[in-house]
């Protein structure tokens, strides 16, 4: 992503109908302005796919040279050159095509010199180019300094010319038009932030349908050049978006098929009662819940998208934690997941071990001493680093197998969630080790409600496919199951819930994605809440590991359930994440403080009870 992008993206507040628009913008409808005076002329937009570019022209001894002012005349810089050498040269390659998948491309010539003579060097230059004027997918159009429109039938048909403001033309000479060019700031003094103001937006729209009832494109010259600015013209129906930051738009028009979200149906959510809802009740229970990737920005999407209402945000008690680990300034799950499973930070990619490879205990290995039962449940891999770090101790997250191997070790009762080949597909006997511990391995997410055995593993990877390609209520139902099993225990339980793959809708910078399973994650988030409720014992802890995708809301309707979102990577950020608490000691997680407080807060709460 360029530094363009990131900075353009802290000044947006985009109108709604242009953030739906822009799914449907490519960079064919991109226009690369001054061409030449990007870096790489014409390649830079031409690799991009745009549909057109833009060259000023002077003509002087004969050639046609490129710049935008006479004073910058440089011979090296010619139109032949720069621009139909180049043409040449990929309709040769794509054999009389000009791109490979039958695109077209506008080449639009901006005259700086006297129109007869520029118009008659073109001409001549033309004839050494004779594939450029025979291929139908490529428009050459004349603006600036242009014949007068009678002069137009005097010229080849492969000369179009860019419709102007004041003028007039005959139904023939409508004809040789492809597009109307207008200077925005004729129109309107938006400066690119905020919205533009009612009667300059009206003014745009009332020209931009009026071209369009021609049959003719539309685009702006002098419009401000950020991402609002984009969105804002694509919305309006713009057929041309005009940049000086080719590579932007580009990366920002790629993004947009996977930018917007729309839910259909909306979840309900639980009515909170708050019981206990304070510090000084018992806590016999502790429900931790982990967005992997979930940053603020994810969960107001999920807050728009579902129309206005989260399970989440009716937590009133709420905290902030850091998330780098000993080793980087941006976490990774395996470094945060082990600060808040054994209070160490440790070095990225760590499973349950410090930054000198010292083994820890996490918390289901501590509360053993107060008869206390563990159960962990993942919408992913349970050997991935987020639950491995409640039960597994390796140098490498990526060691999944080992991973497996020391749930042997572990007190763990309960794993729900995919990864079976790591138990099973192996050279050593790790299932029937298992078994003989006590534990029932099922490998069909469809045997849940069946689960009676005081320990068992459910490791089912068909079951954890994105909700998007139909996992259904696999994580709500894991969570309510393994309560309901563990409830009678007199001595309380611990469960770690993981949303897994809010972070990978975030690696993927897919905002459908991202929001389809932060929704998944609230009902979860109900689930705990309700049980929270009827017991009265019960502390839910809801936080995430780090933020995946430095999410940006650029737009949404709540009223609609619709966001439109852009990422600005597609790796993991360093902004801190909230921490949201219920139930009796919820109170105890407000304030800012390092992920290994969580930990600390948690065995504390624990240590005290009665």
């Amino acid at each position: 992503m360029t530094k363009y992008i990131l900075a353009s993206l802290l000044s947006l507040a985009a109108v709604q109908a242009g953030l739906a628009q822009t799914a449907h913008y490519t960079t064919a409808n991109a226009h690369a302005h001054n061409d030449y005076e990007h870096d790489i002329p014409f390649f830079t937009a031409y690799y991009k796919h745009f549909g057109s570019v833009e060259a000023d022209v002077f003509a002087r001894n004969g050639q046609l040279y490129v710049a935008h002012e006479e004073k910058g005349i440089d011979s090296a810089r010619t139109l032949a050159k720069l621009y139909l050498q180049p043409l040449q040269a990929m309709l040769k390659k794509y054999n009389g095509d000009i791109f490979d998948n039958g695109s077209s491309l506008q080449l639009l010539i901006d005259f700086k010199t006297d129109s007869l003579v520029t118009m008659q060097t073109l001409l001549r230059q033309l004839q050494q180019f004779p594939d450029i004027t025979r291929c139908p997918h490529i428009q050459l159009v004349i603006s600036g300094s242009q014949p007068v429109p009678a002069q137009w039938k005097e010229y080849p048909g492969y000369i179009l010319f860019d419709g102007k403001k004041d003028g007039v033309y005959t139904a023939a000479q409508q004809q040789r038009i492809p597009l109307f060019s207008y200077n925005f700031k004729d129109y309107t003094q938006w400066n690119g932030k905020g919205a533009i103001v009612a009667p300059e937006k009206e003014r745009l729209q009332s020209l931009i349908d009026s071209v369009h009832h021609m049959g003719k494109k539309i685009r702006f010259w002098g419009a401000p050049d950020n991402v609002n600015t984009w969105i804002t013209l694509s919305g309006m129906g713009v057929d041309y978006i005009g940049t000086d930051h080719p590579e932007g738009l580009a990366a920002f028009l790629d993004s947009r098929p996977m930018a917007g979200y729309r839910a259909a149906d909306p979840h309900q959510v639980y009515a909170a009662r708050y019981v206990n809802n304070d510090r000084l009740s018992k806590v016999k229970n502790v429900i931790l819940l982990i967005g992997d990737g979930m940053g603020l920005t994810q969960i107001y999407a999920g807050y728009t998208a579902n129309r206005g209402k989260l399970n989440l945000l009716q937590m009133i008690n709420i905290g902030f934690s850091k998330t780098s680990s000993a080793d980087s300034y941006i976490t990774d799950s395996a470094a945060g997941a082990t600060a808040m499973a054994t209070g160490q930070k440790t070095n990225n990619r760590y499973i349950g071990v410090d930054a000198t490879g010292v083994k820890h205990p996490a918390i289901p290995d501590l509360i053993q001493r107060y008869g206390m039962e563990s159960a962990l449940i993942s919408a992913g891999d349970i050997t991935d680093a987020t639950p491995a770090a409640f039960y597994g101790h390796q140098p490498e997250r990526s060691m999944q197998d080992a991973i497996a191997r020391d749930l042997l070790q572990s007190p763990v009762s309960i794993l729900v969630g995919g990864g079976l080949r790591h138990f099973e597909q192996r050279n050593d006997s790790l299932a029937a080790r298992l078994q003989q511990k006590g534990y029932t391995i099922s490998r069909r997410f469809a045997d849940l409600d069946n689960m009676h055995t005081a320990k068992w593993l459910l490791l089912d990877d068909s079951a954890v496919v994105p909700v998007l390609k139909g996992r259904g209520d696999f994580l709500a139902r894991s969570l309510q199951k393994t309560i309901q099993h563990l409830q009678d225990n007199q001595h309380g339980f611990f469960i770690m819930a993981e949303g897994a793959q809010i972070d990978a809708g975030g690696h993927a910078n897919n905002v459908p994605y991202n929001v389809t399973e932060m929704l998944d994650f609230d009902k979860a988030i109900g689930a705990a809440m309700q049980f929270a409720d009827t017991n009265g014992e019960t502390l839910v802890i809801v936080t995430a590991d780090h933020e995946t995708g430095g999410l940006s809301l650029l737009g949404g309707d709540i009223r609609e359930g619709y966001v439109n979102g852009h990422f600005s990577t597609n790796d993991h950020t360093a902004v801190m994440v909230p921490v949201f608490a219920y139930g009796p000691h919820s109170l105890d997680f407000r304030g800012v403080y390092e992920n290994t407080e969580i930990f600390e807060k948690i065995m504390k709460i624990l240590s005290e009870r009665k």
